[in-house]
């Protein structure tokens, strides 16, 4: 009979059924995200303004003349973003918007299969369809599609320079970074890392990229010098409107100057420490050094610059991905309290309790990058503490009971945990 090949030959395990349950759930999402939520749309959407300006720029009209007054989505993007945005504009608005939305879902799953490659899990494991059902349950991810942004192809990018890195593959590691950051510098700050690592060949690419495509552009459109002298100094404000930055909220909530600077001055300086623990400590350990580093100065930027929205939240995924490092900072329950700030769909506006609810819609995922640069920074310093109490730094500051890769290796299957076959 046709329903006899779902009946299991022999006793299936823990993962297999894991696998079962999860499979069909995750994919289901992944179609619903598309095919529903996607195509139906927002009242925000970030897709009108980029293929407006792409159709424009085909046509040799003016781009950059937006009226920064308007809460509307703008038109930020680069002369070098454009050129690479300007296919989009060859065809009809919903044709275009609907292929976009093919090509963010595509990237975020071929990043999340490169995440789980980084780890050394394969599509045979649990992992993979419990991290595909994790990434387009977020809001991130949704939102990311719903409102049809480029943010889905930046997290591959994001994910094929880390992958590069950790192979090795040092100039090839600035392709993707390049091209990112050719159209928006959201993956800049990720450029420390090869810094701090003495690592030089991935800014070649890095760079020369973005100013390559900048010298084709800039004669091919109509007005490249009001991206200087309009919208750049843009780019440079803190809105008060859809911003979860701290400025953003600040100046939303109305708090005094004094306190916006020194809530951003405090928050730096836990970076900054957290990120000299990491560089002193685990720069030995690539896959976590990169991955927890990763997390911690795309947090930051997010958290301290002029603009931060909760669905550049998928930019994390690495760090959360670390969860299964036996090392992790992140496997205690403040964190994912913080994950739910940033990166839950949730939506906490009642018509009850109004002003409360308001302010958790808005201000949680700028409690949940702050909460979570506060448990990186207290779970390396507590680790810290406690090794030199031990007078063991030189071995590192891993607890004791957590065996850290030899120097000069990154973490194996052996210090994973297991995740199914």
């Amino acid at each position: 009979m046709f329903l006899q090949r779902f009946v299991p030959r022999h006793a299936r395990t823990t993962s297999e059924v894991i696998k079962a349950v999860f499979w069909p759930i995750a994919i289901m999402t992944v179609i619903h995200r598309m095919a529903v939520l996607a195509v139906n749309g927002a009242r925000t959407n970030d897709f009108a303004p980029v293929w407006d300006a792409a159709r424009k720029f085909l046509h040799h009209q003016a781009i950059y003349t937006d009226n920064f007054n308007s809460v509307d989505p703008h038109y930020l993007y680069y002369p070098s973003g454009t050129l690479l945005m300007a296919p989009a504009g060859l065809i009809n608005y919903e044709w275009s918007r609907w292929g976009l939305i093919i090509v963010d879902a595509a990237a975020i799953i071929v990043a999340g299969y490169v995440l789980l490659k980084m780890f050394g899990y394969g599509l045979n494991s649990l992992a993979a369809p419990v991290l595909l059902f994790a990434m387009f349950s977020t809001e991130t991810v949704s939102n990311t599609l719903i409102f049809t942004n480029i943010n889905g192809v930046i997290l591959l990018g994001e994910m094929l320079f880390l992958w590069l890195l950790l192979k090795g593959h040092q100039t090839w590691a600035g392709v993707p970074m390049g091209l990112t950051i050719a159209i928006k510098p959201t993956l800049a700050p990720l450029m420390l890392l090869p810094l701090l690592n003495r690592q030089w060949r991935p800014f070649v690419a890095a760079i020369g990229i973005p100013v390559v495509l900048t010298a084709i552009a800039w004669p091919l459109s109509a007005d490249p010098m009001q991206f200087v002298h309009h919208t750049l100094p843009n780019l440079f404000q803190a809105r008060d409107y859809f911003n979860s930055s701290i400025v953003g909220n600040g100046l939303y909530y109305g708090l005094p100057s004094w306190l916006i600077l020194a809530l951003r001055i405090l928050f730096a300086a836990l970076v900054l420490a957290s990120l000299w623990l990491l560089y002193r400590y685990y720069r030995h350990d690539q896959l976590f050094f990169l991955c927890t580093g990763s997390g911690l100065l795309l947090a930051a930027s997010f958290l301290l610059l002029s603009l931060g929205q909760q669905y550049y939240s998928m930019m994390l995924f690495p760090l959360m991905m670390t969860v299964v490092l036996k090392n992790s900072v992140i496997r205690n329950w403040p964190a994912w309290l913080a994950a739910y700030g940033f990166l839950s769909f949730d939506s906490w506006l009642s018509g009850r309790f109004r002003v409360y609810g308001e302010a958790a819609t808005y201000l949680r995922p700028t409690l949940g990058w702050s909460l979570l640069i506060v448990v990186i920074f207290t779970v390396l310093l507590n680790r810290y503490l406690v090794a030199r109490a031990e007078n063991r730094l030189d071995r590192g500051i891993d607890p004791q009971w957590c065996a850290p890769a030899p120097h000069g290796r990154s973490l194996g299957a052996a210090d994973r945990v297991t995740v199914g076959a």
